[in-house]
């Protein structure tokens, strides 16, 4: 066992507590990573709050980036000091898998969201000999060890970036780009509306002009995020609070309809508004989490059919890692994907405090450093 420090979950909603753990040395198959930074991601709080269950206590963190420091039985393609990105968990072995589409992976479920091992019940991480959950997304990296299996780690070229900024390529930055990118692929000079400025929105906009869209609209109440948005290449933006009807600010823009919408929201009416503004044949990805288990849009049969509209679920933007993630990293070193500017880094120790920041609107995307 070697130890390390954590930011723990003990309490449903509760603040994470920094502890001292004991990190298991890597079985067959997996690789033990140093964390150097890891993302701050709202799935994370989702978890946190027990709106989907994760047994307690337990190391969330799910975008982390760090260093090879040691290496399971019968592992081959990796070694000791390698840069890594740590990504979600797919089996490698089922139909999804075989068709490069891991976030669809037929064990998808339970290899992520467990909180331990499949093959025997055991987690990673312990506190005198108190059980502590891990494995959560393949990793818990709100850790400075984590314990994850080799075909979760994606090396990685650190030369024009610095390694404590990746880790969110492996989630959120990877969904809004991909969802862009890979799931909606949309063609150069199309429309696409973007509802949501947060950091998977941001994304999106980046992915939205890597692909050459003519007309990209990003819908956000933040003054200060429509801005960066504008920077980053959005070519209109809309304060939702400041109009009576979404839909019709939308339609205003693109008189004859939305080729794409892109929703991180989760919020019912939003869905709904862009629905409603999308033109013939469009197509809107769903990648925000709503608030309620339960939440449903309503849907009129005949006026989806008729345009031919799409409604598409997207997770992780329907990237293998293995690929895209060093794509993703290529367009930075070109200038395409600044991510690094939505960053401000934190120590591991601040947590809570980053929480905050964040929620108040002082910060877009949260990197902890160990």
């Amino acid at each position: 066992m070697t130890e390390a420090k954590a930011a723990v979950v003990r309490e449903p909603g509760g603040d994470f507590t920094i502890e001292t753990i004991e990190v298991e040395a890597p079985r067959a198959g997996e690789v033990r990573v140093r964390i150097a930074g890891v993302g701050l991601c709202h799935t994370d709080l989702i978890f946190r709050d027990q709106f989907a269950p994760f047994a307690l206590p337990g190391v969330l963190g799910h975008e982390g980036s760090g260093v090879i420091e040691a290496i399971g039985e019968g592992v081959e393609g990796l070694a000791v000091g390698d840069a890594v990105v740590v990504g979600f968990s797919s089996c490698g072995a089922c139909p999804r898998c075989d068709e490069h589409l891991p976030s669809y992976c037929q064990s998808f479920v339970p290899l992520n969201y467990a909180g331990m091992r499949l093959d025997d019940g055991s987690t990673a991480y312990a506190k005198d000999g108190e059980r502590v959950t891990s494995h959560f997304f393949g990793q818990s990296s709100f850790s400075a060890l984590t314990v994850t299996r080799a075909r979760n780690v994606v090396k990685v070229d650190t030369s024009k970036v610095a390694l404590e900024l990746l880790g969110p390529l492996g989630c959120g930055f990877q969904t809004g780009a991909g969802g862009v990118m890979n799931s909606l692929a949309c063609p150069a000079g199309s429309s696409i509306a973007i509802f949501g400025g947060g950091p998977v929105g941001l994304a999106a906009v980046m992915g939205a002009v890597i692909q050459g869209c003519s007309t990209i609209i990003l819908v956000e109440p933040i003054a200060a995020r429509r801005e960066i948005g504008q920077e980053l290449g959005a070519t209109h933006v809309i304060d939702p609070r400041a109009v009576d009807n979404l839909g019709e600010a939308l339609r205003a823009i693109v008189p004859l309809g939305l080729d794409f919408a892109f929703d991180t929201s989760g919020v019912v009416p939003v869905i709904e508004a862009g629905l409603a503004a999308l033109g013939s044949h469009g197509a809107i990805g769903l990648v925000g989490v709503p608030s309620k288990a339960d939440a449903a849009i309503s849907v009129n049969i005949a006026a989806l059919m008729t345009p031919g509209h799409r409604i598409v679920g997207i997770i992780e933007g329907d990237s293998d890692p293995q690929s895209f993630i060093p794509e993703l990293i290529a367009h930075h070193s070109a200038g395409r994907f600044p991510f690094d500017r939505l960053i401000r880094t934190f120590p591991l120790a601040d947590i809570n405090e980053a929480l905050a920041a964040q929620a108040r609107g002082e910060c877009i995307k949260v990197v902890l450093i160990p």
